[in-house]
């Protein structure tokens, strides 16, 4: 998307204004800081009620790989940071496997507020709250997202298939970028037999994101 679409869909969908710095152009930074306060403010839907925090996102926001959770679980709701607990060392020891840090990508989740006893989140509350996560992959603009479960490749790709279906492919998205499927860290911790599996769509990232042809073969 265009930086002057970029503003003016903004502006009328989140009333965001004088999102214009210097010499025309919008900051990204800058964009993701305006929206961050309109989901603070967020009591769309019944969650607000009994979360701690609001779970943003985190991470650059120029990135080319942006990841998508499902939802914030208890130590993301109370530090208000994605992917902080057992399942955030796990994708952090998975992101340095291929070479890259927590701080060169960002991370998101369609829901900012987490479901009591981390129940799936309902669809009245994803209706309510994936508005703020088109915006936030609409503003990052990047080159690769990367779905953690079924239940954020679901969302992003608009198809209700097994994940099985999903994985080891390359996806197109209405947003412009690529799509990888992947498991969700927290699966692969309950099952470490799907360590290997997941190491492979790491992989599968890595050579996307650099522009590498895909050789399932060659893959680990």
């Amino acid at each position: 998307m265009k930086k002057g679409r970029q503003l003016v869909w903004l502006s009328e969908e989140l009333g965001i204004e004088e999102a214009i710095l210097a010499e025309g152009q919008a900051d990204k930074a800058e964009l993701l800081e305006r929206l961050r306060q309109e989901v603070f403010r967020c009591q769309k839907c019944r969650l607000y009620k009994t979360k701690r925090n609001y779970v943003f996102g985190a991470g650059n926001p120029y990135a080319e790989i942006m990841f998508v959770g499902e939802a914030p679980g208890g130590e993301e709701d109370k530090q208000g940071i994605p992917f902080v607990g057992r399942a955030g060392k796990l994708l952090t020891k998975l992101l340095e496997e291929i070479g890259y840090t927590r701080e060169q990508v960002y991370i998101a989740n369609v829901l900012k507020c987490r479901p009591p006893q981390n129940r799936d989140p309902r669809q009245d509350e994803i209706a309510a709250c994936s508005p703020y996560l088109d915006s936030q992959i609409k503003i990052i603009q990047p080159k690769v997202l990367c779905a953690l479960g079924r239940f954020a490749a679901v969302f992003l790709l608009g198809k209700q298939i097994p994940l099985s279906q999903m994985r080891m492919k390359v996806h197109e998205t209405r947003y412009g970028a690529k799509l990888i499927v992947t498991y969700h860290p927290a699966a692969v911790l309950r099952n470490p037999r799907l360590m290997d599996s997941a190491r492979r769509d790491f992989a599968m990232l890595k050579a996307v994101v650099e522009g590498e042809g895909i050789d399932s073969s060659r893959l680990p």
